[in-house]
């Protein structure tokens, strides 16, 4: 293995983002889409 791959690999770690906010969000959207489509579907149940 070259000494360009080597620094290539221990550095990698370093270029990461953070996803911890990516992962909040998708969750809240999710969540978001759970409700309003139970809340529909209680709707249709009740008519």
């Amino acid at each position: 293995m070259t000494t360009e791959k080597k620094k290539q690999l221990e550095s990698s770690p370093e270029n990461e983002p953070n996803l911890k906010g990516t992962l909040i969000s998708v969750s809240v959207v999710g969540i978001f889409i759970l409700v309003t489509w139970f809340g529909v579907f209680m709707l249709f149940l009740s008519r």
